[in-house]
């Protein structure tokens, strides 16, 4: 069985990629499929193992670029990523595993009668609803080594201050984040839902920077640097693809100002 080699679509389809999908790969250099005598391509367990590393690192929302240099480094061998994703789903298994806990002890006391307090019902929905919520603490500790490289140590002094002058920001991210995870399921950046939160997600990043655009040059670059790093990424409660939909909105707001 180690033995056998899949063509081009062979392969895509057990996969449920397209050949187009794995042309895209090639170009990328992040796969190199053997090529027979007749100049044909194939899929043998060591490209079939590339292609379950490309994949892996794809779900995580990186994109081509960066994943070709990941594999290039230190998630070039198959062990690395799978390392990777036990982590990860092994993350999700708790998370998954405590929501479940919950539910299971909510409906016991219904089914016995009992109500369930404000509280209790507050707390039900924080741990199995809101599945990207993150503790300023945890988000702090994910992008520290992005802060270090991107701020000074006056600098980074100066924000922990105004953090602690304005302790529900962290709250007001959580919601713009859960706002823009929402209304990127329509797919449209210029509804007036998406525009507005645009227009309320600059302001926060405004507060943040002072407006100093050298500033806000760092912040893009701290979070360019998170999402590009598959162990920082999974653990923030934004995506790459929620950056590009807000900015997309953002570009949209500008030109309907300027009008």
């Amino acid at each position: 069985m180690h033995d056998i080699h899949l063509s081009p679509a062979a392969a895509a389809a057990k996969l449920g990629l397209t050949p187009k999908a794995l042309k895209l790969y090639e170009r990328h250099g992040l796969i190199r499929p053997l090529r027979a005598a007749n100049g044909y391509r194939a899929y043998g367990p060591a490209e079939m193992a590339r292609l379950h590393q490309v994949l892996a690192l794809k779900r995580l929302g990186l994109p081509l670029a960066t994943i070709a240099g990941l594999l290039r480094g230190t998630l070039g061998s198959l062990d690395a990523v799978l390392a990777l994703q036990e982590d990860l789903l092994g993350r999700d298994a708790d998370r998954v595993g405590r929501a479940l806990a919950l539910i299971r002890t909510a409906r016991g006391r219904l089914a016995a009668g009992d109500r369930l307090s404000v509280d209790d019902l507050v707390h039900l929905t924080t741990e199995t609803t809101m599945t990207t919520k993150v503790t300023q603490e945890a988000l702090g500790a994910a992008l520290k080594p992005m802060m270090e490289k991107y701020f000074s140590p006056s600098e980074r002094a100066s924000i922990g201050a105004r953090r602690k002058d304005h302790p529900e920001a962290g709250m007001r991210w959580q919601e713009l984040f859960s706002e823009a995870e929402r209304l990127m399921a329509s797919g449209d950046p210029a509804t007036p839902e998406a525009l507005d939160l645009a227009r309320r997600w600059k302001a926060m990043v405004d507060a943040f920077t002072g407006g100093d655009p050298v500033m806000e040059s760092k912040v893009t670059g701290v979070w360019a640097d998170a999402f590009d790093d598959p162990h920082t990424a999974a653990r923030l409660p934004a995506t790459r693809a929620m950056f590009g939909f807000v900015a997309q909105s953002m570009r949209i707001l500008k030109a309907q100002e300027n009008r």
